[in-house]
């Protein structure tokens, strides 16, 4: 790949963000540009209103992502690059997906191959994993005299029972697409020739759904996973207000009732 070639494919069809991370040579390797373009266009996802879901894949059928570009870390330590920990504020692309805590819309990952490292990092920041039975996971940082500074450290011990989780997170195992599909990790399997027929269909269920709805239980979720739960019914929610006080609040009963499909506004 030249320095000029993108890094990211982006497109956009029916309400649905296609993103998809294009250095299949590399396996999908997540280099400093790669980020910055992943940025953008993250940004103009949650800026763009017709846009529903996203969904984020690695081009070729060997690797959705294997994390970090090594190469080009050993040259950056190489140069004298200050050490990198835990999350990635000061480094290009920032914030990347997986420090985008106040993204309001869906995203999926559609895994098909190894996601290793921080391609299992981005994966597990995603809100849905559709995955192929070819597929391969693993944190094997530790392998390497680095950790999971992308958040795997911290997701994978909220995603999985400690035990578990600090099997994997301490040895580097890997899991195969069914351990994930059995630990809860993914939330479907397949065989690759039925992988994007899949993906789709959770795409269209996501674009069906009243889309300030989606906004509200994603914030509300997320924002009240560690709160004692009296906390979370009591706790002020930005896209609830928006959703309680909408026309399509009024619109779904309204199609209900009148046994037709629902005109969502999104206001």
């Amino acid at each position: 790949m030249s320095g000029d070639e993108r890094r990211v494919r982006y497109r956009k069809e029916h309400g649905v963000a296609h993103v998809t991370i294009d250095r299949p040579a590399v396996l999908n390797a997540l280099d400093l540009r790669t980020h910055e373009e992943l940025a953008t266009v993250w940004d103009d996802f949650e800026a763009d209103d017709e846009l529903r879901v996203a969904v984020l894949t690695g081009a070729g059928e060997r690797a959705f992502s294997v994390g970090q570009d090594l190469r080009e870390r050993a040259r950056l330590n190489a140069a004298g690059a200050a050490p990198t920990t835990f999350g990635s504020r000061g480094q290009p692309g920032w914030p990347r997906l997986t420090e985008r805590f106040d993204l309001t819309k869906p995203v999926i990952a559609r895994v098909d191959g190894y996601a290793l490292g921080g391609g299992f990092e981005l994966a597990l920041a995603c809100d849905i994993i559709v995955a192929s039975d070819r597929s391969v996971f693993a944190l094997p940082e530790v392998r390497l005299g680095l950790v999971p500074g992308a958040g795997g450290a911290f997701r994978l011990a909220r995603q999985l029972p400690l035990k578990t989780a600090m099997g994997y997170l301490l040895t580097g195992r890997r899991m195969t697409a069914g351990d994930a599909l059995r630990l809860g990790l993914v939330n479907d399997v397949v065989p690759a020739d039925r992988l994007d027929a899949c993906v789709g269909e959770w795409t269209a269920d996501l674009v069906r759904a009243a889309p300030l709805a989606v906004r509200a239980l994603k914030e509300a979720v997320m924002r009240s996973l560690d709160m004692p739960l009296h906390d979370a019914f009591a706790a002020p929610f930005a896209w609830e207000r928006r959703r309680m006080h909408s026309e399509d609040a009024v619109e779904g009963p309204r199609a209900y009732t009148e046994k037709r499909e629902p005109h969502w506004r999104g206001r």
